[in-house]
């Protein structure tokens, strides 16, 4: 049996993980920025949906195939989360869905309209599955992380840029936003998540809460 480790590379294979109820397939796009986009399919029901479509259209339709796409979540408004946005909506149809706050910059950058403005609680289907969203302003003002809380295991969260092994997202030198992303993981993310909860962020390799834990308090006094 081959498992999952969340290790890709540009250009390289996806790694897949299957849960009892959903498939996770991890793929990294693009050579210089290395992204992380993430398709979920419902087990009972086959639906889809992609979580940031980054770049590279010509690896991620093949990935979602004649199954289709209901919705592509983009967890926030940066440039490098969504240069794949208008070939993928416009050979699937999918919705967009996005953090409130950054959906007009996402539509302005794009040209593609955001279907959805997500806020804090709302949840996004994947078939019989269900994502919860959790706005985590700081990153940008609109980023959100998706939870998918199994209930035959730990929970499973997609992070964005909000959240990495060794700290939290770049916050550009504005101490503020910082304090802001910081308190926001902090309490919505550690103080809520059990240790083993597997997270999964739009950068490098997957960690677990348990792992980034102890460190809280140093990125904290950092400042980054």
């Amino acid at each position: 049996m081959v498992t999952y480790t969340g290790e890709v590379e540009p250009g390289g294979s996806p790694d897949v993980r299957e849960l009892d109820a959903l498939t996770i397939t991890k793929l990294a796009v693009d050579e210089k920025m290395s992204n992380n986009c993430y398709l979920l399919r419902c087990k009972h029901t086959g639906d889809q949906v992609l979580v940031d479509a980054a770049a590279e259209p010509e690896r991620l339709l093949p990935l979602v195939g004649d199954a289709g796409l209901t919705t592509v979540i983009t967890t926030h408004q940066h440039w490098d989360h969504h240069r794949a946005l208008a070939d993928v909506v416009g050979a699937t149809g999918a919705e967009v869905v996005a953090g409130a706050p950054d959906a007009a910059a996402i539509t302005e950058q794009t040209g593609v309209p955001v279907g959805r403005e997500l806020r804090q609680g709302d949840t996004v289907a994947v078939g019989d599955c269900t994502l919860e969203v959790i706005a985590i302003a700081g990153h940008t003002p609109g980023s959100v992380a998706l939870l998918y809380d199994d209930p035959a295991g730990h929970p499973h969260l997609f992070t964005g840029d909000s959240l990495f092994p060794g700290g939290v997202g770049n916050t550009f030198g504005d101490e503020a936003a910082f304090v802001q992303l910081i308190d926001e993981v902090e309490t919505k993310v550690f103080q809520r998540l059990p240790d083993a909860t597997w997270f999964y962020p739009g950068h490098g390799n997957d960690s677990t809460i348990g792992a980034e834990r102890p460190h809280l308090a140093e990125w904290r006094a950092r400042g980054w």
